[in-house]
């Protein structure tokens, strides 16, 4: 057990760091089918939303609700999924994935549909920039 806040590495071999909110490292996941976004509780040692302290709770679900409204006003979403799944990554993180009628794996859910597909340089810097902007992050 560590008492320090570690990214998973999956995580970090994943994702592109958007930045910190006052609980939650926001992470955009590097797969171009979906605007996918990842809050991951800057605490050590969670799997589990339950082991949130209280006051830890309450302000995750408050990102959690503003990252998606957020994501869905950008991208137009039809439906917003949103897990905390843990099966491979144990660390507690809250995936938001815009879905649209027209996406790829629609209405399937998105794991193990398609191989991710990383973002090219462009649309990853586009994509970052953006997010950045309207979720006013701050640097980690």
């Amino acid at each position: 057990m560590t008492t320090e806040f570690g990214l998973h590495e999956r995580l970090a071999a994943d994702t592109v760091v958007l930045g910190d909110w006052p609980l939650s490292r926001v992470l955009l996941m590097n797969d171009a089918h979906y605007p996918w976004v990842i809050l991951v509780p800057r605490r050590p040692n969670l799997r589990e939303l339950y082991e949130l302290a209280p006051a830890d709770l309450q302000v995750l679900m408050q990102e959690s609700v503003q990252l998606g409204r957020t994501l869905m006003r950008l991208f137009a979403g039809h439906k917003l999924n949103v897990a905390a799944l843990g099966n491979i990554v144990p660390q507690l993180h809250l995936h938001h994935i815009v879905r649209r009628t027209d996406d790829p794996a629609w209405p399937a859910p998105v794991w193990g549909h398609l191989p991710a597909q990383p973002y090219g340089e462009d649309a990853l810097a586009a994509r970052v920039a953006l997010l950045r902007e309207h979720l006013a992050v701050q640097p980690p």
